[in-house]
This record gives structure tokens, C-alpha cells and sequence, in this order.
């Protein structure tokens, strides 16, 4: 087997593997074409409301464990959106400016201030949850009554003190404080919200007092409410290839969710713990129930809305106490120190995909050599050059294989004219040449073989961490997650692959031979439309198997002379 074929062949198969994504995601569904949440101009939910429309259906979950939530997402079917100011509340902390409704008392808008859009525009910073119908994305959270009766849930009105709440300098901590009464029933309930500095996790707590003459009994739930919005499929978009919709946990497996699946076939489960989030590219809305508690899941689609609830068990509250229910929020980036500390798992949502088990650790190593260098740029030129390391030996024996390769290219170009008309006799020929020279063609295919899936986990750590999202390098790289604007990058790639092909053996086939030769110039122009992080990867993973190479070919020189 001639190692140059096989390189040919990897490389064909990343094309055909990156044009059959783009195929499938274009002409397999019919995409609707409205952009992503975080690709719309970060408004002002409360500049530009629409008339409130009364709740045909409030979309309440059902504490009977054989029923399933109704789901009614019409124009008509939506709780009402905020009509002035005084619905809502603003919550401004150092990485979060949230929106709260004072009916349901939810968490309804957010904007993320340390993550613009993009770099050309910094005073638009990311919208992640919109009250809006056209990219609505809330969450709804209350408590559900057994029976007849009073109950807060997402749809009662609350009050506050004020309606606005900021992060004071010099505070960790900010506690905003919603409040619900009953007089006729003697109940009262608290929603408490406790924002951290420079964290995207929030802790609601949810207090019911019975001052009645009755017990209360009930069950505390959470849910997410978001239209579907997938990205537009573009070959050279990273959002492309990123997952966009619900996804659940259940304790041990990761599941994400077609929205057109769950519009014929709800998903409706009861376990201990796991967790349910609305996710996107670099971006994510999660509510965590409290661990251990078995807790009723349902996913539901309608028209394009997807609905994911939670509702934990029922409790009863006897007259004269009070029970609280917490629940952990996440409204951010995908930060997978802070995921890993909201809940189980939850870094699940950086979607990696079936590399995950080497792809954990290569993100890892990124941050670990990113706190001692300051920069995403060398941090990924340092932990290529030790993966290099670390298979150095490896690949040292399909380098060897490939000068000594090399070495017999006049003799075999020799035995292709002598027997042109016979392959059977030039195969048997070659082998022999093969046997005399000591020469194994193969012996360089395994090395290889077991480096590939650490390189593609390595694309997909640089693809899906948001670590890298808008990172400069130097010089005139300054997001190592778009493009390089100047495509010097890709065109230094394209030479080093160039040369790279020039040191290794030409394959017999003439044909195979003009394609290796075009093949720099065809991962030029992939690469040229690449984040420009993913490119420093392969132009230094390349430019260090060159030298490697080249040393290689030289000894072979020197032991051959």
C-alpha cells in the first residue's frame, strides 16, 4: 500500500466529508430562513413592544404523570409579551442585562455585554432569550396547584420593589425579589433570583407560605419556551455545523432533539437529576432541578416552538409552613468551567460530538497552556507542536517508509515502462523490488491511522469552544474565530502543504499523481473561508511533519551514500 494514496485519500475524504454535510444540511431540511437569535441586533426588548395578546392556552404542565403538557404556539396561544416598563424589571449585572416579567415573574430577555456580535460592531452585544414572538426564548417557572384553586405559576402577576436592579461595585452578589399573594387562600409565595459577579448561572428560589386554614399541595416546575430557528447552511460557516435546538440530560446519556421529530412524537420521561437547555453555537439557556429529585421531562414542538418542562414531585404544605424549590439557571456562553459547576454534565453542551472523550482533554490542555501564555493563538501552536510530540515516533516510521519510497521512485517508474502493458507482472515486480530494498509500503499507515481522530478532535475543540470565539492572535489576526482577512494564513498553509508533497514519494498513477499535486491548491481555497484558529492548527501541524520529513529524508541520504 503506498503511503502517498493514502494521504491522497484523507484528504479526499475531508472534501467529500465537509460537501456531504453541507448537501445534507441544505437539501435534506428546508431551513427556515430566519437568522439565529445571536445573529440579530441586540434591541432593547422593551424599546419597540407589540400589543399584548391574552393566553389562549397558558402552556401550564399537567401534574398528572399520564397526561402531557398542552402546547398551543399560535399568535394567540403565547403569554403576553411586556406592554410598558412597568411589566418588566432590568437586572444589570458585569456579564449579564436580563429582563424579568412582572406576570410569571420569568426571566423573558438577556444580552450578554462581554460578547459582541462580531468585532465590527461592540456595542451590539449577543441577545440570548427574547420575549418576541418572531425569536421568542424564555423561560417559565412556577408552581402547580393539585386541584382547584390559587397558584403562582408562569402566568400570575408578581411585584417588585423596583424595576431596576444593578450589581453594586465591590458586591459578589445581587438577590432580586419577586413577590405573589393570595389574601382569599392565605398564600404567599417568593421568587428570589441570585446573580454572582462574573457568572452566567442563576439561582432561582421559588418560597410558598401557607397562612390558610387548608394544606397546599403542589409540584414546582421550569421550563423553556423558544421558536426554532436554525442556522442558515452556508460550506464555509462554522454555525453550520454547530447543533441548534433542545437537548436533555437524563443522568447518563446526552440526548439532542429534533424539533420536527417532537412535533409527531413527544418525549416524556421521569428520572433523578439531569437538566434541559435550548442550545446554539458558543451559546446556551439551561435549567438545572436539584439533583436526586425525580423529575417529569416533556418535549414538545408545535409550528416551529419547541417547549422543554421539568416538574418535580408533588409536595404538600401543611397550614402555617412554608416550602422553598431552587432551581439553577444558565444564560451564556458556553464556558465549560462554570457549566461543570451549574450542573451534571452540562458541559455535554459543547458539543463535540462522538470525539468528545479526546476532544475534553485537548480543550484541557488549550486552557491549561492558556494560562501561562495569555493567547489563544499560541496556545493552539504550542499544544499542536506536543500532540506532534507525542506521536513523533510514530510518525518517524511512515517518514522513514516515505524516503526510503522515495529512494526507489527512478527504479519504479523503470519497472512501470518495462511492463506498461502488464499490471500482473508489475505488481509481482514491485513486490520483489519491495522484498530486496527491505521496504514495507505499509508501514507507515497505522502511525497515521491513529493520529486522525486526534486531529479531528482537535477541529472540533477549535470549532465549537467559545473560549476561541473573537480571540486575537497578533498582527492582523485579531479573531482567531473568523477568517484571516488578509488569507495570508491559508496561502502559507497551501505552501506548506506544497512542499510537503514534494518531499514525499510521487504515487505511480499519473492521475493520482496531478491530483496530489492539486490538492494544495483545493485545501487553499477550503481553508481560506475557515476560522482562521483551525488554519494556525493545520498550517503548524503541517510545517512541523515538513521538517520532520525533511530530516527524515536527509539520514536516509546519509545511510544510502
Amino acid at each position: 500500500m503506498d503511503n502517498q494514496r493514502l494521504f491522497l485519500w484523507i484528504g479526499l475524504a475531508i472534501i467529500l466529508w465537509i460537501t456531504w454535510r453541507t448537501w445534507v444540511e441544505d437539501y435534506g431540511t428546508t431551513p427556515q430562513p430566519e437568522p439565529t437569535v445571536a445573529e440579530q441586533p441586540a434591541e432593547d426588548v422593551r424599546e419597540q413592544p407589540e400589543p399584548a395578546t391574552p393566553p389562549a392556552d397558558p402552556d401550564l404542565p399537567e401534574l398528572d404523570p399520564d397526561a402531557l403538557p398542552d402546547l398551543d404556539v399560535d399568535d394567540t396561544g403565547l403569554p403576553a409579551e411586556p406592554e410598558t416598563l412597568r411589566d418588566t424589571i432590568r437586572v444589570v449585572t458585569d456579564v449579564l442585562d436580563v429582563e424579568i416579567a412582572l406576570d410569571g415573574g420569568d426571566l423573558v430577555g438577556a444580552t450578554l455585554p462581554k460578547y459582541p456580535q462580531s468585532k465590527d460592531t461592540p456595542d451590539q452585544p449577543v441577545r440570548l432569550l427574547s420575549p418576541r414572538r418572531e425569536d421568542r426564548f424564555v423561560f417559565q417557572s412556577g408552581l402547580r396547584r393539585v386541584g382547584d384553586g390559587a397558584e403562582p405559576n408562569h402566568l400570575a402577576r408578581f411585584s417588585a420593589d423596583r424595576d431596576e436592579f444593578r450589581l453594586a461595585d465591590g458586591a459578589d452578589e445581587l438577590v432580586v425579589e419577586l413577590r405573589w399573594v393570595d389574601a382569599e387562600d392565605g398564600l404567599e409565595s417568593t421568587k428570589r433570583y441570585t446573580f454572582r459577579r462574573g457568572w452566567y448561572g442563576v439561582t432561582l428560589d421559588k418560597t410558598l407560605v401557607n397562612e390558610g386554614a387548608e394544606p397546599w399541595s403542589g409540584a414546582s416546575y421550569v421550563q423553556l419556551q423558544r421558536r426554532h430557528l436554525p442556522p442558515s447552511r452556508s460550506l464555509f460557516s462554522v454555525d453550520s455545523y454547530s447543533f441548534s435546538g433542545p437537548v436533555l440530560y437524563d443522568g447518563s446519556s446526552y440526548d439532542k432533539l429534533n424539533v420536527g421529530d417532537l412535533a409527531d412524537s413527544p418525549v416524556r420521561q421521569t428520572l433523578p437529576g439531569g437538566w434541559l437547555a435550548g442550545i446554539q453555537h458558543h451559546f446556551l439557556a439551561a435549567a438545572v432541578p436539584p439533583p436526586g429529585e425525580d423529575v417529569r421531562y416533556t418535549a414538545s414542538a408545535r409550528d416551529g416552538m419547541y417547549l422543554l418542562s421539568a416538574v418535580g414531585p408533588v409536595t404538600r404544605i401543611a397550614p402555617g409552613s412554608s416550602e422553598r424549590f431552587t432551581h439553577e439557571l444558565f444564560v451564556g456562553p458556553k464556558l465549560q468551567s462554570q457549566l461543570r459547576e451549574t450542573g451534571d454534565r452540562l458541559e455535554l453542551t459543547v458539543d463535540y460530538g462522538v470525539l468528545t472523550l479526546l476532544a475534553q482533554p485537548l480543550f484541557w490542555m488549550l486552557d491549561k497552556v492558556h494560562s501561562v501564555v495569555g493567547n489563544w493563538g499560541w496556545s493552539i501552536i504550542i499544544v499542536t507542536l506536543l500532540i506532534k510530540l507525542v506521536f513523533w515516533k510514530l510518525t518517524a516510521m511512515s517518514g522513514r517508509s516515505m524516503a526510503k519510497m522515495r529512494k526507489l521512485q527512478p527504479r519504479l517508474k523503470a519497472l512501470q515502462e518495462r511492463y506498461k502493458d502488464d499490471r500482473q507482472q508489475l505488481s509481482r515486480a514491485m513486490m520483489d523490488l519491495y522484498k530486496r530494498e527491505k521496504v514495507n509500503p505499509a508501514a507507515g499507515c497505522l502511525p497515521i491511522l491513529i493520529q486522525m481522530p486526534f486531529f479531528f478532535a482537535f477541529y472540533w475543540v477549535l470549532l465549537e469552544s467559545v473560549e476561541m470565539r473573537q480571540a486575537p492572535f497578533m498582527l492582523w489576526l485579531n479573531d482567531l474565530s473568523s477568517r484571516d482577512p488578509l488569507f495570508i494564513l491559508p496561502l502559507l498553509m497551501g505552501a506548506a502543504m506544497w512542499f510537503q508533497t514534494r518531499l514525499n514519494p510521487a504515487p505511480p498513477d499519473p492521475i493520482q499523481a496531478r491530483i496530489m499535486q492539486i490538492l494544495p491548491i483545493v485545501f487553499t481555497v477550503f481553508f481560506a473561508f475557515f476560522p482562521s484558529g483551525l488554519v494556525l492548527y493545520w498550517l503548524t501541524n503541517t510545517v512541523a511533519s515538513v521538517l520532520q520529513q525533511w530530516r527524515i529524508n536527509t539520514v536516509i541520504e546519509r545511510e544510502k551514500a
